[in-house]
């Protein structure tokens, strides 16, 4: 009855794991895309699966024998802590680009001298910061 969903759950921590193994190491890799988009896919698996089987039978948790529903709690306790580490690596290699883009900025605007200069109403200068011409390639 579970099977396919602790299949997915399994499939999903696996995943989980490789990408957060693979961040550990490099946070460049060409590889996240595709990551990203299987998991995108098996969450959607595991939603519909969830939804068929409360569409089947609206108690289908508690119906389950003993042996299904330990397979569905160690597939659930994996996929939980594989996301609580994914979790942690993703949003501390998200904040460490956004460090990062500052940083680049900050030196860009520091080089081209972005900051004009225009005098008020008054006669008093007002500073202006423009953004620095930055572009990225996202080819590398």
């Amino acid at each position: 009855m579970t099977d396919t969903l602790c299949d997915a759950m399994h499939s999903l921590a696996a995943l989980m794991e490789e990408e957060t193994e693979i961040l550990t190491r490099s946070p460049f890799t060409r590889e996240l895309p595709e990551i990203a988009n299987a998991k995108i896919r098996l969450t959607g698996r595991i939603e519909s699966e969830v939804a068929r089987l409360s569409r089947e039978a609206g108690n289908w948790m508690e119906v389950l024998d003993a042996e299904a529903r330990a397979l569905l709690t160690e597939a659930s306790l994996r996929l939980r802590d594989a996301s609580a580490v994914n979790a942690r690596v993703l949003s501390r290699q998200i904040e460490l680009s956004v460090e990062m883009m500052a940083a680049i900025n900050a030196e860009a605007k520091r080089l081209t001298g972005t900051r004009s200069q225009t005098y008020g109403a008054r006669g008093g200068l007002q500073g202006i910061d423009a953004p620095a011409p930055i572009s990225i390639n996202a080819k590398l």
